[in-house]
């Protein structure tokens, strides 16, 4: 009777054992199903957000091009001069399909690693008016390099002391905070530079563009 007993026991302890181990594999695979399906809803939005942000403006300015040949000991000189009217369209991009990324399914992190420097383009449309020379110092094609060289500094200069870059960049934040609000809903964390970013305040100070 004793013997009949342990071995009910010990067929029960085995059928246990059996049980709670199915149910510890049937919980770790649908733990590990739900980290799989986190990490591709995080690449995709990752992917959303891997795009071209680009911020468009335009700026004008008028320039008096000067240039005078001397001769015989600077006794004679012939003058050349024009009236330069530039309008030039200027784009500030970031090219987010080159961002750089590491995502840590085990402590559900994603690491900004790298974020592309902007691409600034100016596309000066130059026109000349009241053209002004001499056979002995005539427009040549190193006059009209100089003259485009100095309209793009500028309008280098004229690109920093605006709201463009600003405005670049804010849109560069916008969406960037997508990842954020994301891995926020989820439950994992977004860092740059070592440090966690918890805030779309916090992802403007600490982004160093």
């Amino acid at each position: 009777m004793q013997n009949l007993i342990k071995r009910i026991i010990g067929v029960g302890a085995i059928v246990l054992i059996i049980v709670l181990g199915f149910k510890y594999c049937q919980f770790k695979k649908e733990d590990d199903s739900d980290i799989q399906y986190n990490t591709n809803l995080i690449q995709q939005q990752i992917l959303n957000v891997g795009k071209l942000v680009v911020t468009e403006g335009h700026f004008s300015e008028v320039i008096t091009y000067k240039n005078q040949q001397k001769y015989l000991m600077d006794m004679v000189s012939f003058e050349k001069k024009a009236l330069v009217v530039v309008n030039a369209n200027v784009t500030v991009a970031y090219d987010l399909h080159k961002m750089k990324y590491d995502i840590d399914e085990k402590n559900k992190t994603i690491t900004i690693l790298n974020i592309p420097k902007e691409e600034i383009t100016i596309n000066p449309d130059i026109k000349f008016y009241d053209i002004e020379q001499s056979q002995m110092n005539q427009f040549t094609g190193d006059d009209y390099n100089k003259i485009n060289k100095s309209v793009k500094a500028n309008l280098a200069k004229k690109i920093e002391a605006s709201s463009l870059k600003t405005n670049a960049e804010n849109r560069l934040i916008s969406e960037l905070s997508k990842i954020l609000i994301m891995t926020n809903s989820m439950g994992w964390k977004l860092q740059y530079n070592g440090k966690t970013i918890e805030s779309e305040t916090e992802l403007t100070q600490d982004l160093k563009l």
